[in-house]
């Protein structure tokens, strides 16, 4: 058996059984080519076509069918086998105490050459940035290498969240850098800060309830943002100015909650920012169209 061999059936079980995909990969293939690189120790950014006739031990497939097995029969995401997960190609240790990383915000932060992205909004004044909600810390580091003037603040409600946080600011070596500290949104955090990051718990409550197994394996406070999916939302826009500069922005991901969140701020001046999965899932906001807007509470 090849690895191409190998690959191909292990795509066919995970089709077959009807696992979700969605953090890291979008179809069976992938997945497949994911955990089978993993498995046999190689790297995840190989090409395949250049091992197309690497040739695979019986012992190698045995357990890159066990691993397969285990994906499918506890519908955990494959992150959490592997305890690995790659952002803009840069690899981020992750286990269930965070949700695996999949922002589209890093794609603002990887590639500041491209049209759109934040360097137009930022001032080279720009000194202090902050990851609300930071999770695993992946867009805390991807901010730190995209900006290496810059100090980051990263911060989340989640004590064990900030734990696995720290594993990934140390395998990166930015710990002078960034700076981690629990705090329930804005609460701890006092900037003030030229830009703000914060991929949000965002998801409507029927959507959660709609939710595969592999999503519902991911930690709810993370993910659950209630009727409409603004409840986090709702405060955090009205808390941030106090903690922006005046020139700052802040980036939000709001999922596929376009429609609840122009329902719930209709007067608010939002530039929607295009990413791969187009332009309905990320927004900018100045400083100055949330104070106008939203008076503070």
């Amino acid at each position: 058996m090849t690895l191409s061999d190998l690959i191909d059936a292990s795509a066919q079980r995970l089709a077959a059984a009807g696992v979700a995909f969605g953090h890291g990969t979008i179809n069976a293939h992938d997945e497949a080519a994911w955990l089978v690189l993993w498995q046999l120790g190689l790297p995840l950014d190989t090409e395949i076509d250049a091992l197309t006739p690497h040739e695979v031990t019986p012992t190698e497939a045995t357990e890159v069918a066990a691993l397969v097995t285990q994906r499918i029969t506890t519908r955990q995401p494959a992150a959490y086998l592997t305890r690995e997960a790659w952002l803009q190609g840069v690899p981020f240790y992750v286990d269930e105490r965070a949700i695996v990383p999949r922002s589209f915000i890093a794609e603002l932060l990887a590639d500041p050459q491209q049209e759109g992205t934040l360097d137009y909004w930022l001032s080279h004044a720009t000194e202090q940035v902050l990851d609300l909600c930071t999770g695993n810390g992946s867009l805390a580091v991807l901010a730190a290498m995209a900006f290496p003037d810059v100090l980051v603040d990263a911060c989340d409600i989640s004590a064990d969240a900030l734990a696995v946080a720290r594993i990934n600011v140390c395998n990166h070596g930015l710990q002078q850098r960034i700076r981690l500290f629990e705090s329930d949104g804005l609460a701890q955090a006092n900037g003030p800060y030229d830009l703000i990051l914060c991929n949000p718990p965002y998801v409507n409550s029927q959507s959660m309830a709609a939710l595969p197994p592999e999503y519902q394996a991911e930690p709810v406070l993370a993910l659950a943002g209630g009727t409409d999916g603004m409840d986090f939302i709702r405060q955090l826009l009205r808390d941030a100015p106090s903690r922006m500069n005046p020139n700052a922005v802040l980036v939000l991901e709001i999922g596929n909650e376009r429609h609840h969140f122009e329902s719930a701020f209709p007067t608010l001046a939002a530039v929607w920012l295009d990413t791969s999965a187009g332009e309905d899932q990320v927004l900018l906001l100045t400083r100055e169209a949330l104070a106008a807007a939203l008076p503070p509470t």
